[in-house]
C-alpha cells in the first residue's frame, strides 16, 4: 500500500512540490492506517528526525498530517487495495500446485519491487506467479490455465516482466532464469 501510494502520488504531484523525505514516511503512516496496523504519527515523526538527523532535517507531526491530507487529496481518498494474495492459496490448490505456494508467495511478494500491481489487475500477477512457479517446477497447467478462460498472452507478459526482473537482480541463478525464460518464449 505505501508503494502503491508513494507511486500514484508522484504519478498526480511533481515531487519539487514536495519534499520525498517527507512523502516516503507519510505514506507508510497511511498505509499502516489503510492496514489497521495503526503507527503513530509522533512515533513515526521521531524517526524521521533520528534518519535525518546528520541533515538537521525538521519534521513535525502536523508536516506529516498536512502531508497525509494531500497525498490523500491526490489520491481521491481511494485507499482500497486488491492484492494478489487474496485468491491466491484457492487458485493454487485448484491447480493442484499446493506444494508450490512458497515459491509461490515469494514470486507474488517480489512482484511489489515492481511496478506490475500499477499496471496490471491483482489476479493476473497471482496467475502469472503460478504459472513461473510452474515453469520452474516443471509443472503441466495448461488444461487448467486453459479453463480459467484468461488472456495467457497478458499473463505470459507478466511471467515475463517478473523473470527479466529476476534476470537483471541476479535474484536467482541464471541457469533458473534463462531455462524458465526459454520455456516461456516457446510455449
Amino acid at each position: 500500500m505505501a508503494f502503491l501510494a508513494f507511486s500514484h502520488f508522484s504519478l498526480r504531484k511533481s515531487m519539487t512540490e514536495c519534499d520525498p523525505r517527507l512523502v516516503a514516511p507519510t505514506c507508510l503512516y497511511l498505509a499502516a492506517k489503510a492496514e489497521e496496523s495503526t503507527v503513530q504519527a509522533r512515533l513515526l515523526g521521531f524517526y524521521i528526525k533520528k534518519l535525518y538527523s546528520a541533515e538537521k532535517y525538521r519534521c513535525e507531526i502536523k508536516d506529516i498530517l498536512e502531508m497525509e491530507m494531500k497525498i490523500l487529496e491526490a489520491l481521491n481518498y481511494y485507499l482500497i487495495v486488491y492484492h494478489p494474495y487474496r485468491e491466491l492459496s484457492r487458485l493454487l490448490q485448484d491447480a493442484g500446485m499446493s506444494d508450490a505456494t512458497q515459491l509461490t508467495w515469494g514470486l507474488v511478494n517480489d512482484t511489489y519491487k515492481m511496478d506490475l500491481i500499477l499496471i496490471h489487475p491483482p489476479h493476473l500477477i497471482a496467475l502469472a506467479c503460478i504459472y513461473v512457479a510452474s515453469v520452474l517446477k516443471d509443472k503441466e497447467n495448461t488444461a487448467w490455465f486453459e479453463e480459467l478462460r484468461v488472456d495467457m498472452n497478458l499473463v505470459k507478459i507478466i511471467a515475463m516482466e517478473i523473470l527479466d526482473f529476476y534476470d537483471s537482480h541476479k535474484m536467482i541463478t541464471d541457469e533458473r532464469v534463462n531455462a524458465a525464460m526459454n520455456k516461456l518464449a516457446f510455449k
